[in-house]
């Protein structure tokens, strides 16, 4: 039976295996790609705060930041164990609603005591079950968006131009020319 499931590439365990626990490229789409995103966005979101001016734009960005990134890493990783533990498939929406709910718990126990525990778990598991359907709705369109050699097309208008082998060629020739000339005005000079 197990040779059979290895042999067929639409069985459940063989679909299980591309995304296994010893995967790192799983864990790393999974978990650390996220939350490296939420810190940038935490980042960026503390960059227009209105606290910007009282604790300084570098402390309130770091902190925005480490707390995105804190609460993005824990929803990420209930969500992998829980998947782990219940053996299921990485699309299944019950992982990111129990993963939700055990890190919104977790982290609101810590925060803002048992009556915190109880919002943040509801809050997790609803904001990161959204996310987490939003993103897979979106992802093929994005897959598609990258597989296209052409995906971004600059308007003719833009004064950003994608030079040939050509123009760059002769681009590096004006270049050289305008720096020998103004290495000799000052060999001149002096």
């Amino acid at each position: 039976m197990a040779s059979d499931d290895q042999s067929n590439p639409n069985s459940p365990s063989s679909s299980s295996s591309n995304f296994s626990s010893t995967n790192p490229d799983h864990w790393k789409q999974r978990i650390l790609i996220p939350t490296v995103l939420a810190g940038i966005a935490g980042g960026a979101v503390g960059l227009v705060s209105k606290h910007r001016k009282v604790h300084g734009l570098s402390a309130i960005s770091a902190t925005h930041a480490s707390n995105f990134a804190i609460i993005t890493g824990c929803y990420c990783g209930a969500r992998e164990f829980v998947r782990v533990s219940r053996e299921g498939k990485p699309d299944d929406f019950l992982n990111s609603v129990i993963g939700g709910f055990g890190s919104g718990a977790i982290l609101g126990r810590l925060q803002a005591g048992p009556v915190g525990a109880a919002r943040y778990s509801v809050m997790f598991a609803v904001v990161g079950s959204a996310v987490d359907f939003a993103t897979s709705k979106m992802m093929p369109a994005i897959n598609e968006l990258k597989e296209k050699d052409n995906w971004l097309v600059l308007p003719e208008w833009s004064p950003i131009k994608i030079l040939d082998e050509e123009a760059v060629a002769a681009k590096r020739a004006r270049e050289q020319q305008i720096y020998t000339n103004v290495h000799n005005m000052k060999k001149e000079e002096s």
